[in-house]
């Protein structure tokens, strides 16, 4: 039985009830721009699938700091909807979005869809697969800037972050770390003692409504 949609209908349909995958088109205006972000939900990306708070405030961070992304080379790790790498790409950052191949469709289509009319203004987002601790040298150390927004909540992955970022960092480039700081998943202690046995890393903003921090970070020279 098919529902025709009419205000009649004693049951009007809800397609996404009846559906194992729905999305959801959220705009955002930041720094700025606008952007048209897609949400894609049942479709197995997990995490991946929606922008999380902490991805937002990286993204006001960058407003309400002067941090320089025109002309840098950045990189995102677990770029998931894309958000913030798409934001610094549309503010002229030479920007490459990585996350796991199985969420790579979801984040080419929202790199996609906020082209800006006049073109990028440095070069188009690059999406590549990473993961973490296994991939990384695949990648150069060329980086101005690493960024992560809500990626700290696997314990068993800290290490493999941490890797990671050493490799991709070994020429001075800055991290800007965004976390919603679970107790359940020991956030705080990514921060104290994994990434900062390898990095110098200062609290830059804190939220205590929502619960979340904002770390820079750079690799420690005298290791």
């Amino acid at each position: 039985m098919t529902s025709s949609g009419h205000e009649d209908d004693p049951f009007p349909v809800d397609d996404r009830l009846f559906s194992d995958t729905f999305s959801q088109d959220t705009v955002y205006s930041l720094v700025g721009e606008e952007l048209r972000i897609r949400q894609l939900f049942g479709a197995n990306l997990g995490v991946a699938a929606r922008v999380w708070e902490a991805a937002l405030h990286l993204c006001r961070y960058f407003e309400e700091k002067p941090v320089q992304l025109t002309g840098k080379r950045v990189i995102e790790l677990g770029a998931g909807t894309g958000v913030v790498g798409i934001l610094a790409a549309r503010l002229g950052a030479d920007v490459t979005l990585t996350d796991l191949p199985m969420a790579l469709p979801h984040l080419e289509a929202n790199v996609s869809a906020n082209r800006p009319c006049s073109g990028w203004p440095s070069f188009p987002p690059a999406v590549r697969p990473l993961s973490w601790g296994e991939d990384h040298m695949n990648f150069p150390s060329d980086w101005d800037l690493a960024l992560c927004a809500d990626i700290i909540y696997l314990p068993e992955t800290y290490p493999l972050v941490v890797k990671t970022l050493v490799h991709l960092c070994k020429n001075g480039a800055f991290v800007y770390l965004s976390s919603k700081m679970r107790k359940e998943h020991q956030t705080h202690v990514f921060y104290e003692e994994h990434l900062a046995s390898r990095f110098n890393v200062e609290l830059v903003h804190r939220d205590d409504k929502q619960n979340n921090n904002i770390y820079r970070a750079s690799l420690k020279t005298d290791q």
